[in-house]
């Protein structure tokens, strides 16, 4: 196996990694907030707080996995233009700060339900309050880094373009993934009764992408063409 093949695959791997704990902790939230409900979210945090805590740990797997990611893409795609790939890293990174942070609000959620010693001051009904306010931080939290979710695809999108060794097609796709994630992003701070996310939509280039690079990866690589800018 040549050395961009099993880069390749590598990075398809961390990319699954990337998409089943980026489904995960969603997936947690959905079971155990319920919105605009702080009584019952407290109780299903406290009934389930083991789960609970697996979807903060699958925050901060998919952040690492989401880093080590980029940087095997930059690898990839560094023969076809490194100002692409590192702007590519620099979304990331920040990105991954802005999740991080996200965790850490949700966290605090859970210190306050379990009733640290400092709290013992508040009454139930305000410990609730408070988690919940923390969970809704995390919320508008996730959308904030929906505009770095969805940037740094493009540069990812015009690097598989260019590169000669994956089909244009999943460059366009991911091109519209990136889109989606930035509609999200406006539509709940300027609209937020609107609802409807549109990621659920969009998301097919990175799947694509994914499933190409795990199981096809790439069989050789373009001369070294680096551009300039």
């Amino acid at each position: 196996m040549n050395t961009n093949k099993r880069t390749a695959r590598v990075a398809g791997l961390l990319y699954l990694i990337v998409a089943i704990t980026g489904f995960f902790s969603p997936y947690v939230r959905g079971i155990i907030i319920v919105n605009g409900d702080a009584s019952a979210t407290a109780n299903n945090i406290m009934n389930s707080e083991c789960l609970f805590r697996f979807g903060l740990v699958s925050d901060l797997i998919m952040v690492t996995s989401w880093i080590l990611l980029v940087f095997a893409l930059y690898k990839l795609f560094e023969s076809v233009n490194k100002n692409y790939g590192l702007l590519m890293i620099a979304f990331v990174l920040v990105g991954s700060a802005i999740t991080c942070i996200n965790a850490l609000n949700k966290y605090a959620a859970l210190l306050v339900l379990n009733g640290a010693g400092y709290f013992t001051t508040f009454e139930t009904g305000q410990l609730q309050g408070l988690a919940m306010l923390f969970l809704d931080l995390c919320k508008s939290g996730n959308y904030i880094a929906h505009i770095f979710f969805g940037l740094w695809l493009f540069p990812l999108s015009y690097l598989v373009i260019k590169s000669g060794f994956i089909p244009q097609i999943l460059g366009a796709l991911l091109a519209v993934a990136g889109f989606g994630y930035l509609i999200d992003f406006f539509t709940f701070f300027l609209f937020p009764n609107f609802g409807v996310a549109v990621t659920p939509f969009t998301f097919w280039g990175e799947l694509l992408l994914l499933l190409w690079l795990l199981i096809k990866g790439v069989a050789v690589q373009k001369p070294a063409t680096t551009e300039a800018g």
